[in-house]
């Protein structure tokens, strides 16, 4: 007998009522997805996060009132458990750093093909993060270029940083490479379960809320080089 999961609860949030109308049109369509509301700016979101819990967000960047990382950032501390996947036009790379250090879970431009959101939403829900193919590439580069020697910062007086082991250090690296937990798992032959758990352990060890901000820290911090 097959057993009934309870399906993804999604909230919505755009300024744009044509643009929520036609993420839902879409989502409505998918087995095992549930949108349970919309918001349309960034202060709205932040209320119907708290009142409803979604499982994962769809926050546009750009809005009045309260843009979508702000709104990342405050419910991140109000509403925990839920995954959010940023949602924009622009392939402006400031944002995506922003939205990385805001606690954001995912970076998708609007452009991408409907069943990519969908999988998204999903790949979220199982803990993964999601950048799409551009994003990640200007990810990447600025790994590259916090990895430099004359970037390089002076660690703070008194500071200590985090102690990860070699194994969550290999898996941060290849985080910070843009590997999928899957990937992960095949290059280091362990599970994506354990995979999943080293990911959380480091995640709770930094202090951070997403796999994206995890890595970006710790190239920062010369934890990890990313082109090893």
């Amino acid at each position: 007998m097959a057993i009934e999961t309870e399906p993804i609860r999604v909230l919505i949030v755009d300024d744009h009522a044509l643009y929520r109308r036609g993420l839902l049109t879409i989502l409505d369509t998918e087995d095992g997805i549930e949108v349970v509301g919309e918001a349309a700016d960034g202060v709205e979101a932040v209320t119907r996060a708290v009142d409803l819990i979604p499982d994962v967000i769809l926050m546009d960047v750009s809005m009045p009132k309260r843009g979508g990382i702000e709104a990342c950032r405050v419910v991140r501390e109000q509403v925990p458990s839920a995954r959010i996947l940023m949602l924009t036009s622009s392939e402006d790379e400031v944002n995506l750093f922003e939205a990385v250090r805001a606690g954001a879970n995912g970076y998708l431009l609007k452009n991408v093909p409907p069943e990519e959101v969908a999988a998204g939403i999903r790949g979220l829900h199982n803990g993964q993060s999601l950048l799409s193919p551009l994003m990640a590439s200007k990810l990447l580069t600025e790994f590259a270029s916090l990895s430099a020697p004359q970037t390089r910062p002076a660690p703070a007086a008194g500071l200590e940083l985090p102690r990860l082991t070699d194994r969550e250090l290999d898996i941060l690296r290849l985080v910070a490479r843009g590997r999928l937990n899957r990937e992960i798992a095949g290059e280091l032959f362990i599970s994506e379960n354990t995979v999943r758990n080293h990911i959380r352990n480091i995640l709770d060890k930094l202090q951070m809320h997403s796999r994206m901000e995890a890595a970006m820290y710790a190239v920062r911090q010369r934890l990890i080089d990313p082109g090893e």
